[in-house]
């Protein structure tokens, strides 16, 4: 309207639709407010034959944000469809905002009628049906048979609820959740105690197919797949559950991941996984195949990684060392993925547990993203952060989040900045066992950085066969992800460009093969020297833990302060088992 010069509150804009009398119509409403310039600041009504069919509609308010496409369903019948469907829109009088409306699309679909038929209910001969006509007979009787069977099939889920296993009210979390399947924005619901349809059975029937939400696998599918969840079977342990390698009747091999009662992570983590995962689909992130909700199990599939995590090939295992080249292409893929995930959806998503560990790699050495159970949608177009409780793992929080609980997409930044000196430096992001100058790989690696001598602590294995001018494009990336305000580190985007320059710089003009068999360089200095030795072999799982909010309240930081690691998180760090 507002284009057309006609902002009035008395205006409508109207469209008429011819269609053929005698039927119901099902008239779909698409809306997407690309005008608007802040929310909920467009209110508008609107009519379908003359009748209010929506009063004052709020887009904002429905989508949380700008520019996010919505529709509306309606069904006319006969007698009101008749022969022309008039749709109109028009500013509130009320005086809500500025007088304009919007609509963007209109579907018309025609509907049987009583007869079953889209062609009229007269014959050819111009007669009409009689009443009592055997076609009229057996669509009323079809029609009384599927309401009984409806009346009969919600008689029984009924019976089941309130059968259910009573060990249910006993468990912190639950697995029965409502998939709702009416368009729009669809959002998971539960209860505190489960929903009321029960959790799921095998055989049963799912609407996960429907909603994309992958396969959904009995439980007795998923035991027969990892032989009882035998222990042997064990590939990796999380903050979720075991993590099982599993085959199918066909003979795929997947990952299993299924979740621990007594994990800190439950019912919130295993949806926001299937939510994000089901709407996600890029070469670098890792695609959950289905899962399991049976008897009160959490269970999630996903295709089978046969690398393993990016960690255990650069220390922690006994693997062979990956080349510089390969470290590269690794962190390339890794960085591809968290880009796709905060500018690849409307709104943006933000990990929030980026880390080698949840850098997986397939027989090729591809790298994908994994482990979206913390992950958070990014803030909206008038929000700078997201406010919420500190989660993540130990040496690779952002500080700024970690001090004001603000969370944005620059703290995955950090969080990968880490990354990248980890595949330098082949040692975990926080060793406990070193001097407290050594205990953050962040702050001590950038201290050799700031003098210059960043190529005495990287991994001896990777000595002599790096370009000079590629190491210095690599760590200037990994410098610019770890400032310490977000508002100073690059976007995912620009961190990407420059690993693909470093690599780039590398194939150009690759170090002399007679230089990988030259003499490492000297030691600077004996805390340098022995604190490569006992990163190589220290084990990450006793340096990374899930932070808690308590432990956020009691981290003693000070806001003017440049370190991450305080004195009270050293007491937290000492006593650590690990994930």
């Amino acid at each position: 309207m507002a284009d057309a010069g006609v902002e009035s509150p008395s205006f409508n804009v109207t469209w008429r639709l011819e269609v053929d009398p005698s039927f119901g119509y099902l008239v779909r409403l698409h809306f997407c407010d690309i005008v608007s310039k802040s929310l909920n600041d467009l209110y508008f009504n609107v009519y379908v034959n003359g009748l209010t069919a929506i009063s004052g509609l709020d887009l904002s308010a429905i989508t949380d944000g700008l520019a996010v496409p919505y529709y509306k369903d309606l069904v006319l019948n006969a007698s009101v469809a008749g022969d022309r469907i008039t749709v109109q829109v028009g500013p509130t009088r009320e005086d809500t905002g500025r007088a304009d409306a919007l609509l963007n699309g209109i579907e018309v679909l025609k509907m049987s009628n009583s007869v079953e038929s889209l062609d009229g209910e007269f014959g050819v001969d111009g007669k009409k049906e009689e009443e009592g006509g055997p076609n009229r007979r057996a669509v009323a009787a079809v029609g009384f048979a599927m309401m009984f069977g409806a009346f009969a099939g919600l008689g029984a889920m009924a019976v089941k609820w309130y059968k259910r296993p009573q060990d249910w009210e006993r468990r912190n979390s639950f697995s029965s959740w409502l998939l709702p399947i009416h368009a729009g924005h669809s959002s998971f619901m539960t209860t505190s105690k489960g929903s009321g349809f029960g959790s799921h059975k095998s055989g049963g029937y799912t609407f996960s197919s429907t909603l994309g939400l992958g396969r959904y696998f009995s439980l007795a599918e998923l035991q027969a797949a990892t032989k009882g969840f035998d222990q042997n079977a064990i590939i990796g342990v999380g903050g979720f559950g075991n993590v099982y390698l599993g085959e199918l009747d066909d003979g795929t091999q997947v990952a299993v991941k299924r979740g621990n009662p007594q994990s800190e992570q439950g019912i919130t983590e295993f949806q926001t996984e299937i939510q994000m995962l089901s709407k996600l689909r890029h070469r670098h992130l890792v695609s959950l195949i289905g899962y399991c909700d049976e008897n009160a199990e959490m269970i999630l599939v996903y295709e089978y990684m046969a690398n393993g995590p990016f960690r255990d090939h650069i220390y922690g295992k006994d693997l062979a060392p990956l080349s510089w080249k390969q470290r590269l292409e690794i962190c390339i893929g890794a960085a591809r993925g968290l880009h796709y995930l905060h500018t690849g959806t409307a709104q943006g998503i933000i990990h929030r547990d980026v880390k080698t560990t949840n850098i997986l790699l397939d027989d090729n050495f591809v790298a994908k993203v994994s482990d979206f159970g913390l992950s958070k949608d990014a803030p909206g177009m008038n929000q700078t952060h997201v406010s919420t409780a500190v989660k993540g793992s130990f040496g690779y929080l952002d500080p700024e989040y970690f001090r004001c609980q603000q969370l944005t997409d620059k703290s995955d930044v950090y969080s990968f900045g880490v990354v990248l000196l980890e595949a330098l430096c082949a040692r975990p992001a926080i060793n406990p066992a070193l001097p407290r100058e050594q205990v953050s790989l962040a702050e001590w690696a950038m201290q050799w950085k700031r003098k210059g001598l960043l190529e005495k602590i990287i991994d001896p294995n990777l000595a002599g066969t790096i370009n000079k001018d590629s190491l210095s494009k690599f760590a200037e990336a990994a410098e610019k992800c770890l400032a310490e305000y977000g508002v100073d580190r690059p976007s995912m985007g620009d961190v990407l460009w420059n690993l693909e320059y470093a690599l780039q710089l590398q194939d150009a003009n690759p170090p002399a093969a007679a230089a990988a068999s030259e003499s490492p360089p000297a030691s600077v200095s004996a805390s340098a020297s022995a604190s490569a030795s006992a990163s190589a072999n220290s084990s990450a799982s006793d340096a990374e833990e899930r932070a808690e909010p308590a432990l956020a309240a009691s981290r003693g930081v000070d806001a003017d302060s440049n370190s991450v690691v305080s004195n009270e998180l050293f007491a937290q760090l000492a006593g650590m088992k690990g994930r």
